[in-house]
């Protein structure tokens, strides 16, 4: 009776340990999954116990809704499978699935395999290969990359697409450099298809990294991946239109509180929160327009409120909706991501975003809960409630830094790539990677160089939000290219006067003459070091190389002919001071629209009107010296070197696009006009064929900028105004108010 009873207890234990095996109770160490890296959470095999501060799913995992018809076509033991088999490599992370030894020798390069014949490349893939190849990023050599990208076109991977490639599993693993996808970088848009939009891309990426849109929390690998945005193929290549909160004022009151307006979806996935948006509109300051207008058989699922939604969808206007409502609705698609949601930023209008899962763009970067309001689909009754509640301050910084992110990362495909990119070699050479306030503040991560320097003190932009003040002192760097034969040569009058300053630390001349250097007794005794230094190509860009003998913060940069007094770089360095992220000098320029030759135009007119302070009397932040030289392509500076001419121009379109402001121009003497302007007869022997090249260089730099980026003004600050107490400093900078 005994052993019976012992028998009857082990075999409904042994029943009770099945069931919950069966059942999920009990996980194997090496069956435990988590969406997060638990390598970083201390997790070891051996310790097979849940971590209960992991984030909680949501409510509804971002593949299933609870349709008929969805229910059909796929089981819920499908669906698991499907997700835990999306991608293979679902635990690759930097150190597990990236070879850093290839980024070592040769830094951070992007190698593109070359287009295969027969293949075809949408335009939106055309336009993020060319953005690579164009960028300091690029090598031709695969030999010397770090990254790869394939020149197979993998953006749309939805079967039932026009742009759908088929093969591609073979046609990537005979790639003779794919090695399992292992530094390769994937640029997808949409994956999957009806009914139940899978984030399966069709072909094993392997270790390969993925710059995905709409890709959810679940998929996505942290600190590998990297989350892009769902953008069209009108989206423009470069520049990009600017944000529209220009056009507003402030405070920041618009005639509607909240918008949305899109299709709604009948049936299947993603339907469930666009077929509930007609609980919240209320027509007056809260429009969420609906229809059902979509698909070729849209009346055989049509509902009774269809056609009343389809009227009153068409009672309004997107654009003028999009550029007068305060917050825009972000509801899900068929996939996570929407195109509502660039189209928000641009307007200026904070998304609201209503999509679960969903991996927001750049999150590993960029800080969302300074641009937008973060909401749940679940509680979509109490976003207008939610929205109301926010102080118009608030607002106006939301809408604020939507403006800055669409123009820092998202209004070009360029910008998306080059962010991309950016993030990436961050992860790699980790010790110089960009902080948080770099990538969520002006001028963003990728004018912010990390190899420039780690430190922000060390950058123009920052020293406001840091209460600093640059170096007291600059750093005159002259640009010689003609032979001393004379000491009554402009340059030597140049370097005692600019010596005598009181703020001039030393001197560095830039010798690109051919003729051999003088000796040192030809040079005039200083009080102050003068540095000279050959260049080695005797090539225009070369003046704005990062030379490490400047030390000071402030560069002052002028040609060998230049005629300026010690009071007038006095006065031009103590403006500087104030402002130290724009050019500020004498001579200046300016850009025109030409609507008859349909390009943009030069002028040296004196007017009251002005876009460029040239180079050749000016002051800026030795930090521009790094950008020209390692941020511009090397296309720009070739031209520039091989006319020997622009150099000033291209330094304005850079500083200007990084800062989006006008450089200062400061009073000079009274003679200086007719002195500039007899020198430039003497150099330039054809004023003409000298203002031709110049148009072709700017048009050259607006055509790769994208836009242009020069800034017009008409502030010219004067000594006598400028931070002075007139009635006891009156005569202060009294050489530049002599006639």
């Amino acid at each position: 009776m005994q052993a019976k009873k012992r028998y009857l207890i082990l075999l409904s234990a042994g029943a009770c340990l099945v069931l919950l095996f069966s059942l999920g109770g009990i996980q194997l160490p090496a069956a435990s999954r988590s969406r997060h890296d638990r390598s970083r959470n201390g997790y070891r095999p051996d310790q097979p116990w849940p971590h209960f501060s992991d984030p909680l799913y949501p409510f509804m995992p971002w593949d299933q809704t609870d349709t008929e018809e969805y229910n059909l076509h796929i089981s819920p033991r499908q669906k698991r499978d499907v997700n835990m088999s999306v991608y293979k490599g679902k635990r690759c992370r930097m150190d597990s699935c990236f070879d850093f030894s290839l980024c070592q020798k040769n830094g951070f390069k992007v190698y593109v395999y070359p287009q295969q014949k027969g293949e075809k490349i949408s335009e939106s893939y055309q336009n993020i290969l060319s953005t690579i190849e164009g960028s300091r990023f690029y090598t031709s050599d695969p030999g010397q990359a770090c990254l790869f990208v394939l020149s197979l076109d993998t953006l749309d991977r939805d079967q039932l697409s026009p742009q759908y490639v088929h093969n591609l599993k073979t046609k990537v693993q005979n790639l003779p450099l794919w090695n399992d996808g292992r530094n390769h970088l994937i640029f997808n848009l949409y994956s999957g298809t009806w009914p139940d939009y899978t984030e399966d891309l069709g072909f094993d990426i392997g270790q390969a990294m993925l710059a995905k849109a709409s890709i959810s929390t679940e998929n996505f690998r942290p600190n590998f991946d990297v989350s892009i945005p769902l953008f069209s193929k009108e989206h423009p290549r470069t520049g990009g239109e600017r944000g529209y909160l220009k056009y507003n004022s402030i405070p920041p009151f618009r005639k509607y509180m909240l918008v949305f307006k899109g299709k709604r979806y009948l049936t299947g996935i993603g339907s469930d929160t666009r077929n509930a948006l007609y609980h919240v509109h209320n027509a007056e300051d809260v429009v969420l327009l609906t229809t059902c207008k979509h698909g070729k058989d849209w009346q055989k699922h049509k509902d009774a409120r269809c056609d009343k939604d389809n009227a009153e969808y068409d009672k309004y206007d997107y654009k003028e909706m999009l550029h007068n409502s305060t917050f825009c609705l972000v509801p899900r698609g068929r996939r996570l991501g929407s195109f509502r949601f660039l189209e928000a930023l641009q307007a200026a209008c904070v998304p609201v975003m209503l999509s679960n899962g969903w991996e927001l763009p750049f999150s590993e970067i960029i800080d969302w809960n300074t641009a937008a309001v973060i909401g749940d689909e679940r509680l979509l009754l109490q976003i207008p409630t939610t929205v109301r509640s926010i102080h118009q301050d608030k607002i106006l910084s939301l809408r604020q830094q939507t403006q800055f992110l669409w123009e820092a990362y998202f209004s070009s495909v360029e910008k998306i790539v080059l962010t991309t990119l950016e993030i990436i070699q961050d992860r790699v050479l980790e010790h110089g990677s960009r902080s948080s306030l770099m990538w969520n503040t002006h001028p963003g991560g990728l004018f912010a160089v990390p190899q420039y320097s780690g430190y922000l003190g060390d950058f123009p932009f920052y020293y406001a939000t840091l209460g600093m003040k640059p170096y007291p002192k600059f750093t005159a760097v002259i640009h010689a290219v003609s032979p001393l034969v004379s000491q009554s040569q402009p340059i030597l009058k140049l370097l005692v006067a600019v010596a005598k300053s009181q703020y001039c630390a030393q001197i560095i001349v830039l010798w690109n003459c051919d003729k051999p250097l003088p000796a040192k007794h030809r040079w005039p005794a200083t009080s102050v070091p003068v540095i000279v230094i050959e260049g080695e190509n005797k090539v225009m860009s070369s003046r704005f190389l990062p030379y490490e003998t400047i030390v000071t913060d402030a560069v002052l940069s002028l040609d060998e002919d230049t005629v300026l007094s010690t009071t007038e770089v006095d006065f031009a360095f103590t403006v500087w001071q104030s402002f130290p992220e724009r050019i500020v000098g004498y001579p200046a320029r300016s850009h025109f629209w030409d609507s008859n030759k349909e390009r943009w135009g030069y002028t040296s007119k004196w007017t009251n009107d002005y876009s460029m302070v040239l180079t050749g009397a000016a002051i800026y932040h030795r930090y521009y010296h790094y950008l020209y030289t390692n941020y511009l392509p090397t296309s720009l500076k070739s031209m520039v070197d091989q006319l020997a001419n622009c150099e000033d121009i291209l330094m304005n379109f850079l500083v200007s696009a990084v800062t989006k402001l006008p450089p200062i121009k400061v009073t000079q003497k009274k003679q200086y006009k007719e002195t500039m302007m007899g020198q430039i007869h003497v150099v330039f022997m054809n004023i003409l064929y000298h203002f031709a090249q110049r148009q072709t260089c700017m048009n050259k730099f607006a055509s790769w900028f994208g836009a242009m980026p020069l800034v017009h003004s008409q502030m010219r600050l004067d000594p006598v105004l400028f931070k002075d107490q007139v009635s006891i400093l009156r005569k202060k900078y009294r050489d530049i108010e002599r006639l």
